[in-house]
């Protein structure tokens, strides 16, 4: 080997080494998933596009192209519009609105991010619900000049009934009012107080301007009186998935892996806990129970596994588990159940009555579900419900449905992944709806329970009193 070809190949070894290196470095982060939400024209798009620019997640090629779009479909006159970074549909461009929900991918040192950046416009409405499924913070911004609207209130309800805990209240667009302390502190007193009943964990209320960057990733030099830090600071800091962690263990199992006679594992996502060999788990509906022998994976056994990690099972007693059953900590077993009391998000064009039949995918088990009742629809700006005889597009609802088989499940505000399910359409196998399941009824407070009882005579109407009395 010559001295340059000596060169060469150190240069190649070393460069491979920090390769591997930046990727063993970015395996390892924390992952926040959070949702940008709001009215139309409150800076959604502007402000997801404000994180990447300013964290240096775009391209030469990109910035080029940004510029060009800007000329032909932006509003900020000859600045940049980094809305546009974000708004990928040609009918938003058109527009300047989101219509559906775009995805964006960012990192930092500390994390690495998905952000949903979702449509203001209520007719969209399901759209922002799907966004907000998956979050784990949202972030509700806020025109400074506008203040809280109808959908800002909407949003915020939505995001309550998601079980989303932690909100950023971004007050958006203050260079537009003078960096006003006073209109900032009223917009925040005001979402305080709408806020109060809505179980939020931590509300971080930041006043920033996404178009000039103050407050987004570097502090602002219009706010002496703000010392609360920026939002990405905020998003590299806030707890991820605590109660995923804290939840006991669920996998579902998505297959059985039995590559010959001498192995038999089951394979899935881990959705809440943690497991380790030797731990005590039950598999459900059925509850035949068994101690975890091996946690294997493709790059060999593990010590332990968590929320999210994909794995194969290997369970130290021959037990029957198929796809669609669960596999859940011995002494913390999930509800088997063939009807549900569940919260709906429909969002199908055809409307929804009493009687309909569709597929409920829950977990991994797919099964056929028919609407017993539509037990009230839920006013999606004040949370009250009220009578409804069928649902329409974008309407939220609580119903009972009943299952051709039991499925195993928790309350989704007990654990998001195995509380949720969605419908689908039986003929276009469209997603028809979003469904979160209520508590059983057996676990209704006794004063829930007790109006249940009084209500027992009262025909159609003490029936749905009755079903809704949780």
């Amino acid at each position: 080997m010559t001295i340059h070809q000596s060169k060469d190949a150190f240069q190649a070894s070393g460069l491979a080494q920090d390769y591997a290196t930046f990727l063993a470095a970015h395996q390892n982060k924390e992952v926040l998933r959070f949702i940008a939400c709001g009215s139309v024209d409150d800076g959604k798009s502007t402000l997801i596009g404000r994180l990447l620019h300013d964290t240096k997640q775009i391209f030469d090629d990109q910035i080029t192209a940004l510029r060009r779009d800007s000329r032909k479909h932006g509003t900020q006159g000859q600045e940049m519009d980094l809305a546009l970074l974000v708004d990928g549909l040609q009918a938003e461009r058109e527009q300047g609105i989101t219509i559906d929900v775009a995805y964006r991918f960012f990192s930092t040192d500390k994390r690495s991010f998905i952000v949903a950046d979702t449509p203001g416009h209520e007719q969209y409405t399901r759209n922002m619900a799907t966004g907000a499924s998956t979050a784990d913070v949202a972030v509700l911004l806020v025109d400074a000049r506008q203040g809280l609207t109808r959908q800002t209130r909407r949003h915020a309800l939505l995001v309550s009934m998601l079980g989303i805990r932690r909100v950023v209240l971004a007050v958006n667009k203050m260079d537009m009012i003078g960096w006003s302390q006073d209109r900032f502190a009223e917009i925040v007193k005001g979402f305080s107080d709408f806020s109060a009943g809505l179980n939020f964990a931590e509300v971080r209320a930041i006043p920033l301007s996404a178009k000039n960057g103050d407050n987004v990733v570097e502090p602002g030099v219009n706010t002496p009186w703000y010392v609360g830090g920026t939002l990405l600071s905020f998003l590299e800091t806030v707890p991820v998935r605590e109660e995923a962690l804290n939840a006991p263990f669920r996998m579902a199992v998505q297959w059985v892996n039995r590559p010959n006679s001498e192995f038999r594992g089951y394979s899935g996502r881990i959705a809440s806990g943690t497991v380790r060999p030797g731990d005590r788990v039950s598999v459900q509906p059925g509850g035949r129970t068994a101690t975890v022998e091996r946690i294997y994976t493709a790059d060999g056994d593990l010590p332990e596994a968590g929320a999210d990690l994909s794995v194969t099972l290997v369970l130290a007693e021959q037990i029957d588990a198929s796809r669609g059953q669960v596999i859940a900590a011995e002494g913390a077993p999930l509800h088997t159940l063939d009807r549900l009391d569940a919260r709906l998000f429909w969002a199908a064009e055809t409307d929804l009555a009493p009687g309909a039949s569709l597929l409920a995918k829950i977990g991994t088990s797919t099964v056929t579900a028919t609407v017993e009742a539509i037990v009230s629809r839920i006013d999606p700006e004040t949370g009250k419900p009220g009578p409804a005889e069928r649902l329409s597009a974008n309407d939220i609802a609580d119903v009972r449905l009943s299952l051709d088989r039991p499925v195993a499940v928790d309350a989704y505000a007990a654990n998001r992944e195995t509380g949720s399910f969605i419908l689908i359409d039986r003929e276009s196998t469209d997603t028809a709806a979003l469904g979160l399941v209520l508590a059983p009824r057996s676990e209704a407070a006794p004063a829930a329970v007790h109006r249940e009882e009084a209500a027992a005579s009262g025909g159609l109407l003490g029936s749905l009193k009755r079903l809704f009395g949780r």
